[in-house]
């Protein structure tokens, strides 16, 4: 996951293949779906909001090498979003107002969060003069993982969208693994990589949340 720096097309396409095939289900799904236009509407909308991004993060604006275990667990934890949420919608969902509007506020505020954090952190990594250094501007200078604070939100946005109260299992299933292992583990490789500046950063910043955690 940390420090791949070769080019991993392969895995890539895994992924993008992946995606494509739960695309096509959800769509077909959502096409014969006894729900309001609105939320079957919606929910693609968003489901080719995260597709776009997504792939434009891993193509494109930070493309860095990926490993065939992550392909293929990222391949499989999509499913949850692509497939999970369009499920849960139909089967158990249903329009209600302000959880739906809650639903789009999170989604877009947590795409923009976390795709903005990446991308100002771009120009950083692109200078070879930094290869060593520590980034801690822009919105990174809030939370040591505030793009992860993103991925929660925009997924939170779209359990709220289905209007099934068991989706949000998703987002707390999201939020726990975090916590309890991406953040843990990227803590670990930044220490290593980091020495002393990391230590520094992680005394003075908070984890995910600003001014909370």
């Amino acid at each position: 996951m940390y420090g791949i720096n070769r080019t991993t097309t392969g895995a890539k396409l895994l992924i993008l293949a992946a995606q494509c095939c739960y695309l096509v289900v959800s769509g077909y799904w959502l096409a014969n779906a006894a729900q309001p236009p609105l939320l079957t509407w919606t929910m693609a909308g968003c489901l080719a909001v995260i597709f776009l991004r997504l792939n434009a993060m891993m193509f494109v604006w930070l493309p860095r090498g990926i490993g065939w275990s992550e392909a293929l667990g990222n391949s499989l934890a999509f499913a949850l979003y692509y497939l999970g949420f369009p499920w849960l919608l139909i089967h158990g969902g249903g329009f209600v107002l302000w959880p739906y509007l809650l639903g789009l506020l999170f989604f877009v505020s947590g795409s923009a969060l976390n795709t903005t954090a990446e991308l100002l952190r771009k120009p950083f990594k692109n200078d070879p003069r930094n290869a060593e250094k520590l980034y801690r501007g822009g919105l990174f200078k809030y939370a040591i993982h505030i793009n992860y604070l993103g991925d929660v939100l925009w997924v939170l946005g779209c359990a709220l969208v289905t209007g099934n109260p068991y989706a949000l299992l998703v987002p707390l299933l999201l939020l726990a693994l975090f916590v309890f292992s991406y953040i843990p583990t990227a803590d670990r490789y930044l220490a290593q990589k980091y020495g002393t500046a990391f230590t520094d950063y992680q005394r003075e910043t908070k984890e995910l949340i600003p001014f909370i955690w």
